[in-house]
């Protein structure tokens, strides 16, 4: 499995009032959630960016509170990974929950650009940044992780097993 496109970059210690900001959790439809991914920290986040590409932060992606809406309004809005220093850990769990690939990696997240072209190979956890060549080592999926990704979350995972 792998992914390829266009890096957005943030900072450390974006939470998940800046990735789908409150006032609009009153809906649960990915594609409307979407429609406002990042909107308090990149009001043109949406607008920008291609199906595919991917976002590059620091430390502690995805703290605050424990809602869902976050990784699904990145997941929705077409970005193929997250690449960060750390995640929150219930921002973790619900991107993996949800299908939304997510890798932990302290250099990368320092060292790769907005606007490099990025490819990553979850099998390996190998990040390569297409734009300056080099490679960095994140760390890979476990198969069963892989597959609840490759499912589109673990509810669909668990339908496929019945």
């Amino acid at each position: 499995m792998e992914a390829q496109g266009k890096v957005f970059r943030f900072a450390d210690n974006v939470d998940t009032d800046v990735i789908i900001p409150a006032r609009y959790l009153n809906s649960s439809d990915p594609a409307e959630l979407a429609k406002h991914c990042m909107e308090d920290i990149d009001p043109e986040f949406v607008t920008r960016m291609q199906p595919g590409d991917i976002i590059v932060a620091g430390r502690n992606f995805g703290c605050g509170s424990s809602r869902e809406h976050a990784p699904i309004a990145i997941k929705a809005c077409g970005v193929s990974c997250v690449i960060a220093e750390t995640f929150a850990r219930i921002f973790y769990r619900n991107a993996i929950n949800i299908g939304l690939p997510i890798i932990e990696c302290a250099e990368a997240s320092r060292e790769i650009r907005g606007g490099d072209e990025v490819r990553i190979n979850f099998d390996s956890g190998e990040i390569t940044d297409c734009t300056t060549g080099k490679v960095y080592q994140g760390q890979a999926f476990p198969p069963f992780m892989q597959e609840l990704i490759s499912a589109g979350g673990l509810v669909n995972y668990i339908n496929r097993q019945a």
